[in-house]
């Protein structure tokens, strides 16, 4: 059994007196139905679950009127058994997207309050909510998503923490190299060894909750690797069945050309990798269906090193990772697996360590920026870090990183004073640089201080 981070999220949830019905979006195979039905089970006396792709007479129970009592008498005659107490029945709507009435009847749910709904949803980014159907939707008058009487919350695969979790990791370790990376101390070596082993297995496994069992299980690379191109070719179904007809082989060639994008020196996304003679007319949308899915992301790069990075990001100039390493290692040779567990990887071994800082910054929820000038100057990611813009580095192996050194040289043109190099080393500073393991990489996040807002003399206002 997977411990998530989420199910905290649901108790917190469940505890707040005016909780809405709550909307789970996450990538296929990510572990949602899972954990949903496990919190369910715990915490209610009744649980009503359907899956509208499994059980498509199910969506019969969100025609005609909306209003609660219709839903729940037609949900009583199609699930024989199925009670409805109030204040104390979870009903789980199972991948949403197939039922845009399901999804429009939360707002009935909102206000009747007698029940708590939470809906899942695979593809609710490119299935009846895309720009396409949402602009026939808006000719109609019509809006089947109930603003204001939902919560949306994302669930990735499982984060490299998650990860140390299911392998037996306590959280005693795991604070230790929380304080030392916040304390900027050396890890024990006892540690800083087994979480090296433990960040090269996460590499190859990824955080896909069926590719991690296997794992645990087996401990077997080919079955781990079956798993993963099984995953893989789900997701190229959903292509071809969600996908509009003209962006269905477009879709798929850009997921395809993502291992060799990120094979070139210079990893800027670029069409005519994609197919000879690609232009950003023809795949742009396909890059969006990727992201929506939560199979892929942008990286964009920004006009300047300065805060915020949405706001100096190029929309045009951007990189590709995958949002699960373990999906990129899944898309490479077979073999390449062994070859990082034993060192073997050459060249190839950078694309793979930045695709990892990709996925550590995807999955707690920060969008991806780097820094890249014609003159060669370039700096694998730019992160809001302890109210800052600072520099991060991935070093496949030890060296020098001459992009770091002259923005940080230059601070009255970038304006940065600090950076962040992760690399197979242990924690160290040189300066303004703070070297640090790739295993740290998690860590890497802004905690906001809490601000509190003076009160206003609105009076004084009036003079």
């Amino acid at each position: 059994m997977l411990k998530r981070k989420i199910e905290t999220y649901l108790s917190a949830w469940k505890q707040s007196e005016d909780r809405k019905p709550l909307v789970i979006k996450g990538v296929r195979q990510c572990g949602k139905t899972y954990i949903v039905k496990k919190f369910a089970s715990e915490y209610y006396d009744e649980v009503v679950y359907m899956n509208f792709i499994l059980e498509p007479d199910k969506r019969a129970a969100f025609t005609g009127n909306l209003d609660v009592e219709t839903i729940i008498l037609n949900l009583s005659a199609l699930i024989p058994g199925s009670r409805f107490v109030s204040g104390k029945t979870c009903i789980i709507l199972d991948e949403i997207q197939e039922c845009k009435e399901a999804r429009t009847a939360l707002k009935s749910f909102q206000i009747d309050g007698r029940f708590d709904v939470i809906a899942t949803g695979s593809l609710l980014g490119v299935k009846g909510y895309g720009r396409h159907e949402k602009k026939s939707k808006e000719a109609e008058g019509e809006n089947s998503v109930p603003v204001g009487y939902e919560t949306i919350v994302e669930m990735y695969p499982l984060d490299f923490e998650e990860f140390l979790w299911a392998n037996g990791v306590g959280d005693k370790v795991i604070d230790t190299v929380k304080s030392c990376f916040e304390n900027e101390s050396v890890v024990p070596d006892g540690i800083h060894k087994a979480m090296m082993d433990l960040l090269y297995r996460y590499i190859i496994v990824g955080g896909l909750p069926e590719v991690v069992n296997c794992f645990l299980e087996t401990k077997n690379i080919e079955l781990i690797y079956n798993k993963q191109r099984t995953l893989i070719a789900e997701y190229e179904e959903d292509m071809v069945k969600y996908a509009e007809d003209s962006d269905k082989p477009h879709i798929r060639e850009c997921f395809e050309s993502i291992p060799k994008q990120l094979a070139k020196e210079n990893k800027k996304f670029q069409y005519s990798v994609v197919k000879k003679g690609g232009r950003a007319s023809q795949y742009m949308g396909s890059i969006q269906w990727l992201e929506d899915a939560g199979i892929a992301e942008r990286c964009y790069n920004t006009t300047n090193t300065e805060l915020p990075l949405s706001g100096n990001s190029i929309k045009d100039c951007f990189k590709v990772y995958t949002t699960d390493i373990g999906v990129l290692m899944g898309m490479l040779d077979y073999g390449t697996q062994a070859d990082i567990l034993k060192g073997n990887l050459l060249g190839y071994k950078g694309a793979i360590f930045e695709n990892l800082m990709a996925d550590f910054l995807c999955k707690s929820g920060q969008k991806l920026y780097y820094f890249q000038k014609e003159s060669g100057l370039e700096i694998d990611f730019l992160v809001r870090y302890k109210g800052e813009c600072v520099l991060l580095e991935v070093k496949a192996k030890s060296g020098r990183a001459k992009s770091v050194a002259t923005v940080l040289k230059n601070k009255d043109v970038y304006h940065v004073n600090n950076a962040i190099k992760l690399g197979q080393y242990n924690v160290g500073r040189a300066g303004e640089v703070l070297t640090i393991p790739l295993y740290m990489g998690f860590l890497i996040r802004d905690k906001l201080a809490e601000l509190i807002i003076p009160d206003v003399d609105l009076n004084s206002l009036m003079d």
